[in-house]
C-alpha cells in the first residue's frame, strides 16, 4: 500500500474496515513502517477479531442452548442430574463408603498433603469441599486476571482454555511487554499455546508441562492438566514476588 506524496497515510479506515482476513492485515502490518498506517492497520485488527470473537460467542450459546434443551429433556426421564454444555468444574463424586484404595475423585491427583490421607477408612467429609475450595480459589483468581482481557471468558479449566487466548492473557498480564497482546488470533490455538508456554517459562521459569501439539488435537483440554500448569505458573509467580498472597491454590 503506497502512501500520499503529501507524506499522508493513503489507507482509510474504511477500507480497511472492508477486510475481512486478519492475514492480509498481518502483512500490511509488516510491510508499513509508517507510524499511523501501522496504528490504523491495529485498530482493525482489532475489530475484526473482536467482530470473529463475537460470531464464535453466539454460536457456541446456540450450541449450549441446544444442548441444554437436550440435558433437560434426559433429565426429566432419568431423574438424574446431567452437566449442560461443558463439564463442572465443581463436581465431586459422592463417598459411599470406606476403601483402602485411593479414589478416583478429580481431586485427588492434586492433593499435595499426600494420597495415603485420601485412602483412609476414617477420610473426614470435609476434604473433599477443601479440595475443590481450592480449585474454585484458582478458577476466580484467574478469571479476575484476565477480566479486562478481550475475547476471554474463564468459566472452568477445560474449553475456556482451547484457543490459547486465555494463556496468553495470563501471561500477558504479568508481563505486558512480552508480546503484543490486541493481534493474537483465536483461529490458531497452536501459535497462542506456544507463545503462552515459552513466555512463561522464559519470564517466571514455570516447566512448560503442556504440548501445544497435544492440546490442539484434543476437542477440549484435560481440565486436570490445565489445572496443574496454572497452578505451577502461580507458584512461580509467588517465587517472583509478583503474586503477593500467604495461601497458594
Amino acid at each position: 500500500m503506497e502512501s500520499k506524496t503529501d507524506g499522508k497515510s493513503s489507507l482509510t479506515s474504511e477500507e480497511l474496515a472492508a477486510i475481512e482476513d486478519e492475514d492480509v492485515l498481518n502483512k500490511m502490518l509488516d510491510n508499513t513502517s509508517d507510524f499511523e498506517e501501522r496504528r490504523m492497520i491495529r485498530s482493525a485488527l482489532r475489530d475484526l477479531l473482536k467482530k470473529k470473537r463475537e460470531k464464535r460467542e453466539q454460536e457456541r450459546g446456540l450450541r449450549q442452548q441446544n444442548l441444554r434443551q437436550q440435558g433437560l429433556s434426559k433429565a426429566g426421564t432419568t431423574g438424574g442430574t446431567v452437566s449442560i454444555g461443558r463439564a463442572s468444574m465443581n463436581q465431586q463424586p459422592p463417598i459411599n463408603k470406606p476403601s483402602s484404595q485411593p479414589s478416583p475423585s478429580a481431586s485427588a491427583p492434586f492433593n499435595r498433603t499426600g494420597g495415603s490421607k485420601a485412602s483412609s477408612a476414617a477420610a473426614p467429609p470435609a476434604a473433599a469441599p477443601n479440595a475443590k475450595n481450592v480449585k474454585q480459589m484458582l478458577l476466580d483468581w484467574c478469571r479476575a486476571k484476565t477480566e479486562p482481557y478481550e475475547g476471554v471468558d474463564i468459566q472452568n479449566f477445560s474449553s475456556s482454555w482451547k484457543d490459547g487466548i486465555a494463556f496468553c492473557a495470563l501471561v500477558h498480564r504479568f508481563f505486558p511487554d512480552a508480546f503484543e497482546y490486541s493481534i493474537l488470533n483465536p483461529y490458531k490455538p497452536k501459535e497462542n499455546f506456544q507463545l503462552a508456554f515459552s513466555t512463561a517459562e522464559r519470564l517466571a521459569g514455570c516447566p512448560p508441562l503442556l504440548d501445544a501439539d497435544d492440546l490442539v488435537r484434543m476437542n477440549e483440554p484435560d481440565w486436570k492438566c490445565v489445572y496443574t500448569y496454572i497452578q505451577e505458573f502461580y507458584r512461580c509467580l509467588v517465587e517472583k514476588g509478583l503474586v503477593k498472597t500467604k495461601k497458594r491454590p
